[in-house]
């Protein structure tokens, strides 16, 4: 299994001093930047585009940008995250008409592909794509908001594709987005996951050292 990664959701910092906020959470351990990319018609919500990316780039960060694109049809918006300085990109098979292409898609440009799959996605959608995959996002909550709790039954669902990753055989992130904090991360950790999104557990913390080491030392009990 791979290195652990907590990646800090920005949809939770303070985006009146977000260059600053993202200097200080990557100060405290943060291994990726975690950017999520909703526009008011795939999920009900309008965040940020490719132009706060360029900006975080522009500002000196240079740890990994994993994007997350919650926007319906997908392809078009690719090429433009990617020369913002995407490192990740990963979308919703609900949101391509061809999953297979927007990877290689996402590929042609420089950056690793990922598929990500809502509460109610069944795993099968990545029996045909699995090998041409880095990461793999299962939402633990239904995408569109922060702050929710954790779907317990994605426990079930993450084992069920580290059995896949591990079949396949390749080196495949299995990332978990969604009520990710402290208390919960070791369970998540021991089904599977490598990679963790947190966004107001980590930003709503007064100190973000602490909470990021907690999560880190959490998950490097039971791997």
């Amino acid at each position: 299994m791979q290195s652990t990664v907590i990646a800090p959701s920005i949809l939770s910092a303070n985006f009146a001093k977000l260059g600053e906020e993202v200097d200080n959470v990557l100060a405290a351990g943060a291994d990726w930047v975690h950017f999520d990319v909703m526009d008011n018609h795939y999920v009900p919500n309008l965040t940020i585009g490719p132009l706060v990316c360029e900006a975080l780039r522009k500002h000196g960060v240079t740890a990994p940008i994993d994007v997350h694109l919650m926007v319906e049809p997908v392809d078009r918006i690719v090429p433009d995250f990617a020369k913002a300085g995407a490192s990740i990109i990963t979308f919703h098979p609900e949101a391509s008409a061809h999953v297979h292409r927007t990877v290689q898609l996402i590929k042609s440009h420089g950056c690793q592909a990922g598929l990500v799959l809502n509460p109610g996605t069944p795993v099968e959608v990545l029996d045909w794509v699995l090998d041409d995959l880095d990461v793999v996002l299962l939402m633990s909550v239904n995408p569109g908001f922060g702050g929710q709790s954790f779907i317990p039954s994605t426990l079930a669902k993450l084992r069920r594709v580290r059995e896949m990753i591990d079949r396949s055989g390749r080196a495949i992130r299995l990332e978990v987005d969604g009520g990710v904090k402290a208390d919960n991360i070791a369970e998540i950790a021991a089904a599977g996951a490598d990679s963790f999104v947190a966004g107001s557990a980590i930003f709503g913390a007064a100190d973000y050292a602490q909470v990021i080491g907690q999560m880190k030392a959490a998950v490097a009990a039971v791997r």
